[in-house]
């Protein structure tokens, strides 16, 4: 069985909200605290990379449970730019927005599965799974 909520991303408020969602998605199905902060960070950085790059977005919680396998999907989307060099994302350390630059790379950690679509003048999808242990 598959639960799926959603915030749209328009302002900083959106981003609390994302975050509040995803905490609250996270205790739901079963994940401990340091696993809520884990996820809720992810939830926080895709949702901020939105706002600031794309103007407005979408970010989506999965709760997945069935065949014995319990988990959280965030799905990050957005109609903006697109990103040009994934590749350069995805360096640790690297920022265009002045910030410690642990984004995307830092959310693939914090994360267990981890994928990017991105096409220029499209947008972007982003989608990082949790799974619990």
């Amino acid at each position: 069985m598959e639960y799926r909520s959603s915030v749209d991303i328009h302002s900083e408020w959106d981003i609390v909200a994302a975050r509040q969602l995803g905490r609250n998605e996270a205790k739901k199905s079963g994940f401990g605290t340091v696993d809520q902060a884990r996820i809720t960070t992810a939830i926080s950085e895709l949702a901020r990379n939105i706002y600031l790059y794309a103007g407005k977005g979408k970010i989506e919680i999965e709760r997945h449970t069935g065949n014995g396998l319990r988990g959280i999907t965030i799905i990050a989307s957005d109609s903006g730019p697109g990103i040009p060099d994934i590749r350069k994302v995805m360096e640790d350390g690297f920022s265009t927005s002045g910030g410690l630059g642990a984004g995307m790379p830092g959310v693939k950690r914090l994360m267990d599965e981890f994928k990017v679509d991105t096409e220029a003048g499209v947008g972007t999808i982003i989608t990082a799974t949790k799974w619990l242990r």
